[in-house]
Order: C-alpha cells, then sequence, then structure tokens
C-alpha cells in the first residue's frame, strides 16, 4: 500500500493522495511490511517514530517525492526576541514547548566526554547554522573569536540560556552581531530525535532522499545508549540513503548500541570500574542478549551529505555489524570544537565487524574514520580523505592539543582491518594503536601515529593492558581476549610522500615527541621507519624454534609478549618520506619535490599531484589475500566478509590494473584528474 505526506494540505485526511496525511508521524503509526509512504516538498517538524517493521523481502519504505525537498526537523522557529543591547537578544520560551525532554535543562555527559565546556543538548540557529553557546552571560555582550574554531568569525554569534522558574521558561540571551533575529531565520532545537523508533526491532526500513536536521541528541559513547537523528535503534537491515544530514548536537546517524540500564555510562555514574571494564561488559552482555546476524546490523548508508554535526557524523557500537557506508560526502565534523573527547570523527565505530567503507569522501573533520575496538574484517577502500585536522590557520595553544586528528584512527583491534586503494592527504594519515592491518595501494601523504603506543590504560608506575575482545571469524561471538603486541602489520604498493610541514603541527610534534605521552607521539614524519625496531617474520619465528615450554634456561622469554613481525615490500617513498629500515623491494627519492594537492573546481574535486612521475619505471607485484596471509590473533584472512578471497586488481576507481601494478591508488597514474 501506498501512503501519502503532504504538510500543504489543508487538514489531515486518510493518507491516500486525495486525502494526505499531514505529517510522516500519522504514516509511521500505520506503515508496515511493504507499504511505502511518499513525502511531499515541505518542512516537517516532529520525530517520526516507525511503529512496525518491514521484512527482508518487503522493506517499509520512506521516500522524498523530490530528493531532499521533503525536511525533518526536530527546531522551531524563533521569534518574539527582545532586543536588549548592541547585537544582544532575548526570549522566553514556555517550558510547556519542549514537554519531557528540554535541550536546555539537559547538558552532554557521558563516558569519554570532557566536560571542560559545560554544554546542553539543544542549540540555537541562525539561518541553518548552529550558534555558539557559552556559560556566562557576560560572554553575549563581550563575545570572544573561538582559537579552536574552523569558522571564528562566526563563534562571535554566541548564546546563553537559563530558567526562569516564576514563568516556568527558558530564557535565551543571544548575539545576533548586526542581524534583526526576527527578520532573520533563528530556530531552537526542541526534538531529540527526527527519524528514530523508540523500540528495538523495528527492521528493514529505507529512508530516502530526505533533508534531516537540528536535534538535541546525546554524547554517544559504546558505553551507553546511542542515539543519532536518525537511526536503526538495535535492528536490522535499514537503508539510509541520498539523505543530506546535519546539525545534530552530536551524532547525525547511529548505527549504535541498545540501552543496557544498568550499564549505561557506568563509569561515568559510579567511577570505580575504568571505561575500558564497563565497555568489555556491555560486549559480553550483549552477546548474552541476542547480540547475533540474524538479528542485527546488516545496514547501508549510501549517498548521503552528512555535515556540521558537533560528535559524529556516524556513530556505532555493536550495532553496526557487517553494514556497508558507501559514496557518502562527510564534512565540518566538530568543527566548532565545542565539544571534546573520545568518540569524535567523521565516522566513529567501535566493532565494525565485516564493516565495509568504500568510495567516502572525508574532509574537514576533527577525525576521518575512527575505527575503535574489534575492527575485525573491516574494509576501508577507495576512499578519498583531506583536511582532517586542526584549522589550518591556528596558532598552537592549550585547545590545539585536545582536537589532534587524522584521516584513520585505527585502536585497539586484533584484525584483519584491511586498508586498500584510498587517498590520505591530511598532516597525520593514520592512527595506528592497534594490530593486524593491511595497507595496500594508497596514497598516504601524512604520518603513522602512535605505532607502538596508546594501547594500555595509562596507569602510573603499574600495568594497565586493555585486553579487548576477537571473534569468531565473520561472526559476533567472542572467541577470545587479548591485549595489544603491535605489529602484525602489511604494507604493501603504497606511495608514502612527505609533505612540507604547518607551523602548528610541527611544533606539536616537537612539543609531543620528547614528551612521552602514552597515546599520542604526534609523528608527522611520512613512511615506514616508525617500525624500524620490528621484527620480519623469519627474525620472529626464530624465537619459536625449538619451543616447548618455559624453563629457566630460556634465552628469550619474552617472545609471548613481543612485538609481532612486519610486513613490506614494493612501496614508494618521495620528498623525505624514509622506508622500513628492513624492507627490500621499495623505491626512494628524497631529492625531488613531489605534490598531491585537492582543487575544489566547479565541475568537482580534483587531484593535482606528480608523484607518479617517480613511478613510471617501478612496479610491484600483484597483491591478494593469499599473500597477506592471516591476522594473528582471530587467524583470520584478509577477505570478504563473506569469505570469498581478495585480489587488489582494481583500483580507486575500479579500474583494472595489468600483471604488474603500478604503486599507489591509481592504475594509470595521472598528473590531474577528477576524483568526485
Amino acid at each position: 500500500m501506498i501512503y501519502y505526506v503532504d504538510a500543504a494540505a489543508i487538514r489531515s485526511g486518510d493518507g491516500t493522495k486525495e486525502r494526505p496525511f499531514r505529517t510522516i508521524s500519522e504514516a509511521a503509526r500505520v506503515a508496515a511490511a511493504g507499504d511505502e509512504v511518499l513525502v511531499f516538498p515541505g518542512v516537517y517538524r516532529e520525530a517520526v517514530n516507525p511503529a512496525h517493521a518491514g521484512r527482508e523481502d518487503a522493506r517499509v519504505v520512506y521516500r522524498s517525492v523530490e530528493r531532499r525537498q521533503a525536511h525533518i526537523t526536530g527546531a522551531e522557529p524563533a521569534k518574539g526576541w527582545e532586543r536588549l543591547w548592541e547585537g544582544v537578544w532575548k526570549l522566553a520560551v514556555p517550558n510547556g514547548l519542549f514537554g519531557d525532554y528540554n535541550p536546555y535543562t539537559t547538558r552532554v555527559s557521558g563516558d569519554w566526554f570532557n566536560a571542560a565546556m559545560v554544554a546542553h543538548t539543544g542549540d540555537v540557529f541562525l539561518n541553518e547554522k548552529s550558534m555558539y553557546e557559552v556559560t556566562d552571560a557576560k560572554e553575549v555582550y563581550e563575545p570572544k573569536k573561538s582559537k579552536g574554531s574552523w569558522d571564528p568569525e562566526f563563534s562571535l554569534y554566541t548564546w546563553y540560556t537559563e530558567q526562569d522558574e516564576t514563568s516556568d521558561s527558558t530564557v535565551f540571551l543571544a548575539n545576533f552581531g548586526k542581524l534583526n533575529p526576527n527578520e532573520e531565520q533563528v530556530e531552537i532545537t526542541v526534538r531529540r530525535n527526527c527519524f528514530y523508533p523508540s523500540a528495538e526491532g523495528i527492521g528493514y526500513i529505507t529512508l530516502s532522499g530526505f533533508k534531516v536536521s537540528k536535534a538535541a541528541t546525546q554524547w554517544a559513547p559504546p558505553t551507553a545508549y546511542q542515539e543519532g537523528m536518525i537511526g536503526p535503534h538495535w535492528s536490522k537491515g535499514w537503508i539510509i540513503e541520498d539523505c543530506e544530514v546535519y546539525e545534530s548536537k552530536c551524532s547525525g546517524i547511529s548505527l549504535g548500541k541498545y540501552l543496557q540500564p544498568e550499564n549505561d555510562n557506568k563509569w561515568l555514574k559510579y567511577k570505580y570500574k575504568d571505561g575500558t571494564q564497563t565497555e568489555r561488559d556491555c560486549i559480553c552482555q550483549a552477546s548474552y542478549e541476542g547480540w547475533n546476524k540474524e538479528k542485527i546490523g546488516s545496514h547501508i548508508i549510501r549517498r548521503c551529505e552528512i555535515h556540521d554535526c558537533g560528535q559524529t557524523g556516524i556513530v556505532g557500537h555493536l550495532g553496526g555489524v557487517f553494514s556497508l557506508i558507501e559514496d557518502n560526502h562527510i564534512y565540518n565534523i566538530n568543527n566548532k570544537q565545542n565539544l571534546a573527547g573520545a568518540e569524535i570523527g567523521g565516522i566513529k565505530m567501535h566493532a565494525a565487524i565485516d564493516v565495509v567503507f568504500r568510495r567516502n569522501h572525508i574532509h574537514h573533520c576533527t577525525r576521518g574514520i575512527w575505527l575503535d575496538w574489534q575492527a575485525q574484517g573491516t574494509r576501508v577502500t577507495q576512499n578519498l580523505f583531506y583536511d582532517n585536522c586542526l584549522p589550518q590557520e591556528m596558532e598552537p595553544c592549550a585547545e590545539a592539543a585536545m582536537g589532534i586528528g587524522e584521516d584513520l584512527f585505527i585502536e585497539v583491534s586484533h584484525g584483519p582491518t584491511l586498508v586498500d586503494n584510498n587517498i590520505m592527504l591530511s598532516d597525520r594519515s593514520i592512527k595506528l594503536a592497534t594490530q593486524g592491518t593491511a595497507f595496500v595501494h594508497n596514497l598516504i601523504a601524512g604520518g603513522l601515529v602512535s605505532v607502538g603506543i596508546g594501547t594500555d590504560n595509562g596507569a602510573e608506575g603499574m600495568p594497565s593492558p586493555r585486553y579487548t575482545p576477537y571473534h569468531k571469524v565473520h561472526g559476533t561471538e567472542v572467541a577470545g581476549f587479548m591485549t595489544i603486541l603491535h605489529g602484525d602489520d602489511r604494507f604493501y604498493n603504497n606511495i608514502f610522500l612527505q609533505k612540507p610541514y604547518r607551523p602548528l603541527m610541527n611544533a606539536l610534534f616537537q612539543a609531543m615527541s620528547g614528551s612521552q605521552n602514552p597515546w599520542d607521539d604526534c609523528n608527522i614524519e611520512v613512511g615506514t621507519h616508525v617500525f624500524d625496531e620490528y621484527p620480519t617474520f623469519a627474525e620472529w619465528d626464530a624465537h619459536f624454534d625449538g619451543y616447548c615450554g618455559m624453563n629457566a634456561t630460556d634465552v628469550y622469554v619474552n617472545r609471548y609478549y613481543d612485538h609481532l613481525p612486519v610486513w613490506c615490500a614494493g612501496n614508494v617513498y618521495l620528498s623525505g618520506a624514509r622506508h622500513w629500515s628492513k624492507e627490500e623491494q621499495y623505491c626512494e627519492d628524497a631529492s625531488t619535490q613531489y605534490t598531491a594537492v585537492i582543487e575544489h573546481r566547479p565541475d568537482g574535486v580534483y587531484l593535482v599531484t606528480n608523484v607518479y612521475d617517480a613511478v613510471a619505471d617501478f612496479a610491484g607485484g600483484i597483491i591478494s589475500t593469499k599473500v597477506l596471509g592471516e591476522a594473528f590473533e582471530p587467524e583470520q584472512r584478509f577477505e570478504n566478509p563473506n569469505g570469498t578471497p581478495i585480489t587488489f586488481n582494481e583500483d580507486f576507481f575500479g579500474k583494472s590494473r595489468t600483471l604488474t601494478a603500478v604503486p599507489g591508488p591509481l592504475a594509470e597514474g595521472c598528473r590531474e584528474i577528477r576524483l568526485f
């Protein structure tokens, strides 16, 4: 059955084309398996709560009749501002507007959130853009530019809120500069979500072609109920496609964890067990309560434009397993930098088991993709990353160390994690506090960060390893727990390019390189030289010759706790990028200045580079699942989620490689090429 929705209808009807519903929520209460909801252009100020699940062979489809012309929003217009001072205006809103959730009495909080900035989950928006909350009314009258923002000029548009108990209202003070808020589009957040079922298990939903914005979402760590403006809420088989998603206070789309009442932000609430332990508890509890491939995950997020969210564009833990995230444009995530802590990035995914991230365009985020815990069977392929870093014009300051980012962060996972055919151009390309990875045919123009560190809990003077789970091959069942030994990493047919240092990053690198920071060395020196102290497979294997038990005569008793081996071959190192000291087959040119620059032009995004001049006469072999072998701890091959092997004979665009493979992500090389 087809139901119709039209916000312009004089009054709500029965959902037929002749008498459409006025709200999507009306359709969501009745639409069931096999039904389609067609939504005409308009603004829909509501929180849609789908009541019925679809089936794999009969989805419930919600579709905007005109692409991105049906706009679901969690905000309401804010009119009636009273001018108090030059640029400063006041508005009082009755608390009855908010129902049982007032975003202006609810603070952003949760495990791993840095509460140095006391923020509310609500926001004030000026012409579709969130203004900057301050904690003192004086900062509305005398605003100061943010040191961490990518848009310091707009950071002068500040707002402050307090409660008036006498009138039972929420009072806003806001600085609109020279603008009159009663003549502009000014809105405030009212709703917590925009398209999100309140019940678990509402699976096989398609959301297609909508604009979705401005929800008062809460911080989403892995040890809590993870919400977003949009999300499947612990179910299976959603498709979110062709949507524009923006201005969520915290997360835009959540593929995250369900509510575990006795283990929800337990670290924050009770303190005694640290976050790592409560995280392990969450995972084990989920495995007892139905976390498996038959019930959870297998979602698709594709062709979406996701931007200007405070914490993440896409977040997930446990609920995102076996999913596909492809062809999305993700940018300007955490650009205000008024929220800080872990869990921030264009995509932040825990337990990305058999998740494929491909052909995404990710830039100008505090961090591009962060794969935390249990990145097993995960593949990151054919993506473009750049400017996932601190603001270009930012000067060294205390705020800088809080916001250092990179294109890809893989943390405390046992693998296999496969990264192939990507273009990675930020100051720091890869943060690698993990093991069991393979990097094949990438262009890497930033440093490899935190190699050998960042996997303990940081206790002073005593061991504090983070024991993390690994799983049965292509499943969710926990097979075991182990700390991170580091290594078990492979680098084949990559191009490493050393770019000139930005002054800010150079200052941070110099400051942190000698600090013995256990989490981040701020490395911006490009290349695999960071593995110089790691063994080859032959060296590592020799430690086990004749070994069948530990006794006092053993000459090497640390064999089970030392770094795992590294493999490198067919890589190219340019403009000062340095190779692994034990690498035998490589190409290096430190004398020529090579460049790789992204240019935004009217017809698309271009890569302009001369790096392929260096590889004209150098080629590596075709890499395959067989060459890469198995990740050590889970004993799992670098293969497709369905268990079939991979041959890396296709490049960034899917073009075929020849029998000898040119290093880097482009099979035919280029001087200038359109990427998106």
